[in-house]
């Protein structure tokens, strides 16, 4: 170990490359790639290298290098929006994904350094450190607003074992998965214990995942004469969606989809356009909101847009009635540092420094809280506004349970790669926690119906232009997880962390002392 670790400050070079590249094949089980297979291997290996004895400040290191290469894999995304103007921003571009994968890093590399601090032997390090792992994904979920992208448990989104969210969430899957891969380290340094260990989790994970696809199997609750929603997708370039010429275009685009015939002979009982849809603020165009009434033929629109009061502008969601009106209106509460406001940025805006996705002002402000918008013969519905759906403990704060959940979105700022595949996969998750079909409408893709069990059943895919008729699935019965939410998984991990470092450690301590 010496001539791996030394008494240096931080590991080799060579050590923390295998640790960068480690993590970076980790990243491939998310979206778009789905080889889970990959991120239990890689994630076994980097368990089994921060296993060994070595300072803990070495295996900071190579959990920061690990996290490092984990998002530079699944997070490179983040540089598109600096290339919508690229004039102006593109410039800052390598900075923004350098401290994204630091900010994962520095994540990770707190996992390792917590969970490695057992004194118990190589197997309860290996133990402590899948556990940090996974206790660093419900770090992330909450602090600083939350962050709870590219989860581990986000792996099994298409396998029958994404069903267990509805009992564990998100967070839950995540402990599953680190549980899974420290298997391998936990058996050679404990054989017996080791094996009695992997037997039941493996159990464990089977039972769940036949479960899941027990209720893949098993046919939905039906409705008599189901609510059509149409989703619309008008494909709006975002270099091109503000610029005076081209919005009126895209309006236009969206009037004339609205309008188009029915797919399935039946007329749609609602419309859904995507977020910021029109190129007017909410209260200044009668006009406007009379236009895509008469386009709608009766029908209601929800629809993306921009309001003020007074100096305060919001990104929200407008339900426009058949002649002309809002009938129901949601603010987003849950907004995107520094894409939709910046920290301190009424200080901030004097000296002209503003939020990327604002289009009126320097910011949005956020709204009221998170709500219900009652749709009369469609149900309750809960609103989300883009980057909202990303966030399951939200959609558990409001205190009546809904009938669907409605996403409206602009993905166009992420290109068309990995951001906009693991947003649908972060909505599809939300269909499963709360076992609530979910209605969705993107800019320019994509665009989706997903049932209850998180199953696409209709899509329109990156760059297409066009609507989806779908018929709108029932609700299944409330599940566990929106009953109960992350705390008792969070409770569990955080319970095991410390057993593991303290009283586990203190017992073989005076064992060793005995003996």
């Amino acid at each position: 170990m010496a001539l791996w670790f030394g008494a240096r400050r931080h590991p080799e070079w060579r050590v923390l490359g295998l640790a960068l590249t480690g993590g970076a094949v980790a990243g491939f089980g998310q979206a778009p790639f789905g080889f889970w297979l990959l991120t239990l291997a890689a994630l076994a290996g980097l368990i089994a290298l921060a296993a060994r004895e070595m300072p803990s400040a070495h295996r900071a290191w190579i959990g920061f290098a690990a996290g490092f290469g984990y998002a530079l894999v699944t997070m490179n995304w983040i540089v598109e929006p600096f290339f919508v103007e690229a004039e102006v921003y593109a410039w800052m571009a390598p900075f923004a994904l350098v401290l994204m994968c630091a900010g994962m890093g520095v994540f990770w590399g707190l996992a390792l350094w917590l969970g490695g601090m057992s004194r118990a032997g190589r197997g309860s390090r290996a133990f402590g450190v899948a556990i940090g792992l996974a206790a660093s994904d419900a770090l992330r979920s909450y602090v600083f607003t939350g962050f709870p992208w590219v989860l581990l448990g986000h792996i099994w989104i298409d396998t029958p074992l994404a069903q267990a969210a509805a009992l564990i969430g998100p967070i839950g899957l995540s402990l599953l998965t680190v549980l899974l891969a420290a298997l391998p380290a936990l058996f050679r340094a404990r054989p017996v214990s080791g094996g009695g260990a992997a037997a039941a989790l493996l159990a464990a994970s089977g039972a769940l995942w036949l479960q899941g696809q027990s209720a893949l199997d098993a046919p939905l609750p039906e409705s008599t004469d189901p609510a059509v929603i149409r989703i619309v997708q008008p494909n709006a370039a975002q270099h091109l969606k503000w610029q005076p010429d081209y919005a009126r275009e895209f309006f236009y685009r969206h009037l004339d989809l609205t309008a188009a015939p029915p797919e399935a002979g039946k007329r749609p009982d609602l419309v859904i356009w995507p977020e910021t849809a029109v190129p007017f603020l909410l209260d200044d165009s009668p006009r406007g909101l009379e236009v895509i009434a008469e386009a709608a033929g009766g029908v209601p629109v929800a629809l993306g847009i921009q309001r003020a009061e007074g100096a305060r502008f919001f990104n929200s969601l407008a339900v426009i009635a058949p002649d002309g009106t809002v009938s129901a209106l949601y603010d987003k509460t849950h907004l995107v540092p520094f894409g939709e406001y910046i920290p301190f940025g009424d200080a901030l805006s004097g000296v002209g420094i503003s939020a990327f996705a604002a289009q009126a002002g320097n910011g949005y402000s956020s709204g009221s809280g998170e709500a219900l918008l009652d749709l009369g013969p469609l149900g309750r519905v809960v609103p989300l506004i883009c980057y909202e759906a990303v966030f399951p403990q939200d959609i558990r704060a409001i205190a009546a349970r809904g009938d669907w959940l409605l996403q409206i979105t602009n993905d166009a700022w992420f290109g068309d790669g990995a951001g906009p595949e693991q947003h649908l996969v972060q909505a599809r998750f939300r269909a499963i926690e709360q076992g609530l079909p979910l209605m969705r409408s993107a800019n320019t893709g994509i665009s989706a119906a997903v049932d209850p069990r998180g199953r696409v059943t209709a899509s329109l895919g990156m760059g297409a232009q066009g609507v989806i008729d779908v018929p709108l699935p029932v609700a299944l019965p409330k599940t566990t997880y929106a009953r109960l939410g992350d705390w008792p998984v969070i409770g569990l991990i955080v319970a095991i962390l410390v057993f593991n470092s303290l009283f586990y450690s203190s017992l073989v301590d005076r064992r060793r002392f005995r003996h």
